[in-house]
């Protein structure tokens, strides 16, 4: 395949990366054959022995000064693997554009009240699927998931708001109050390496790498940045 694009420049690049990515991510958003420009692929490892990696797609929620925010349940593999050892990697491809986007950092958890407010603006039934889902564990049948579910339901008033009753019963349940479980929350991957690709002709890329000038562990969310182009 060849990827067809003008290039991406040292002199168009923001002082930076997360105002670059920024303006990436509009782009990918603004784009009508990119359906879902906040897919990206999350990789964590754990300390070993041997170390073992693992990715997954998650879904960016919010990007600010701080970082790359996520959300999942803090029990599920990822969350256990973020907990052994807390640095990670993410990744955004967005093939209709020809770019992709690298960072690596540190993962922190939100606040509970940072938490409660995106929950707070879930569709009923995804909140009702947190409560009821021990992510990443086995289970012995698909019963035993909705039975868990339908318990969730009938705590909260909420029957039918999973849609295990069909969209009708989910409609007529209306919302409700649900608190956000414990163990379920956000993620901030605070970076300190990002790199931006864009495809060109015959292999040519362009690649650029924001690696963050940290002198102490009180300089971690410096804002200063040196940018390094790569070969391809």
């Amino acid at each position: 395949m060849q990827y067809k694009t003008d290039g991406l420049a040292f002199e168009s690049l923001s002082s930076d990366p997360i105002s670059q990515f920024t303006a990436w991510f509009k782009d990918a958003q603004a784009h009508p054959s990119i359906e879902e420009p906040g897919a990206m692929t999350l990789t964590t490892t754990t300390l070993g022995p041997p170390p073992r990696p693992s990715s997954r797609i998650v879904l960016l929620k919010q990007v600010d000064d701080g970082g790359f925010v996520f959300f999942s349940n803090y029990t599920s593999r990822k969350g256990r693997e973020m907990d052994a050892n807390p640095f990670a990697a993410l990744t955004f491809y967005w093939h209709d554009l020809h770019r992709s986007v690298r960072v690596c950092g540190k993962v922190e958890r939100i606040t509970k009240d940072e938490s409660q407010r995106y929950y707070d603006g879930r569709p009923l039934g995804s909140r009702i699927g947190a409560h009821a889902s021990p992510q990443s564990q086995v289970l012995a049948s698909r019963e035993v998931l909705e039975r868990a579910v339908r318990d969730v339901e009938d705590k909260y008033d909420a029957k039918g708001a999973a849609g295990l009753d069909g969209p009708e019963a989910e409609k007529a349940v209306g919302d409700r109050q649900v608190p956000v479980p414990d163990f379920w929350g956000g993620y901030r991957l605070v970076p300190d390496e990002v790199e931006f690709w864009m495809g060109r002709q015959n292999r040519l890329h362009d690649r650029f790498r924001y690696t963050r000038s940290i002198e102490s562990e009180q300089d971690a969310r410096s804002d200063k940045w040196s940018i390094d182009r790569l070969a391809p």
